[in-house]
């Protein structure tokens, strides 16, 4: 009975893998060219307004957009199927749970994100310089902040009537999520009061710790141990939100 749930459960898994995922890679191959210019855009202007300067600093930062733009995109996808597609509809009345639909959805969007992850993977790999251990925790903060966004993007995407109306949910996260905090630059570059602004959004601590890994910023021990605090509780609570007061059965 065991090893039938779990293939069930694998087979779920997989069918979200090829609809979301699969199926536009081989046959929308031009998708791909947008999840890869979006983070190297930012990190271009970046890199020739700074002379260079902040170069490993934005690459590190296109992994956290990367990150952020995966899960956030969701909620557009979800909507889709959702709406467009009724599969939400037909996925309710079945006994996938939610939590299975966004692990499945979750790992579509990784996949749909392998050649960018990896493109940017070796541009860090040349100019950032990080020690073994930094690359874990690095690795942590990049699998956290990705929670953070899959369960931000499926929680938004039980609210959307429309697809037009998850374009406007993205149009507003990029900016607040990936552009505006300190995700290509040290949080130093901005100036007191302003500073306090940009704690707002959670990104703003997946950005110190993986800019503390890479020698660029210091927030030291205390302000390590916060940036993760900050982090894992806003994810797990947003996690919760997404999987036990999202609408989920309701639609």
């Amino acid at each position: 009975m065991r090893r039938k749930m779990k293939r069930r459960i694998g087979s779920q898994i997989m069918a979200s893998i090829l609809v979301n995922s699969i199926y536009a890679m081989i046959n929308y191959p031009v998708v791909l060219v947008n999840t890869l210019l979006a983070p190297l855009a930012i990190l271009a202007v970046v890199t020739f307004a700074s002379r260079g300067a902040l170069l490993p600093v934005a690459a590190v930062g296109a992994l956290i957009m990367n990150m952020v733009s995966s899960g956030t995109s969701l909620q557009q996808d979800l909507s889709h199927l959702k709406n467009d597609m009724r599969l939400q509809d037909m996925i309710v009345s079945s006994p996938t749970s939610s939590l299975v639909y966004i692990i499945g959805m979750a790992i579509s969007e990784i996949v749909y994100s392998i050649p960018t992850i990896a493109f940017l993977i070796v541009l860090n790999a040349i100019f950032v310089k990080i020690t073994l251990l930094g690359g874990f925790i690095l690795f942590l903060d990049m699998a956290t902040i990705f929670t953070f966004s899959i369960s931000l993007g499926f929680f938004l995407s039980t609210f959307t009537s429309d697809i037009i109306q998850s374009w406007g949910f993205s149009g507003i996260l990029s900016p607040l999520l990936t552009t505006i905090p300190p995700v290509y630059y040290p949080i130093t570059y901005i100036p007191y009061p302003y500073r306090y602004l940009a704690y707002l959004s959670p990104t703003t601590y997946a950005s110190e710790i993986a800019q503390s890994q890479t020698g660029f910023y210091n927030p030291g021990t205390s302000g390590f141990a916060i940036a993760w605090i900050v982090l894992l509780g806003i994810t797990a609570a947003l996690t919760y939100l997404a999987l036990k007061r999202s609408r989920w059965r309701e639609i």
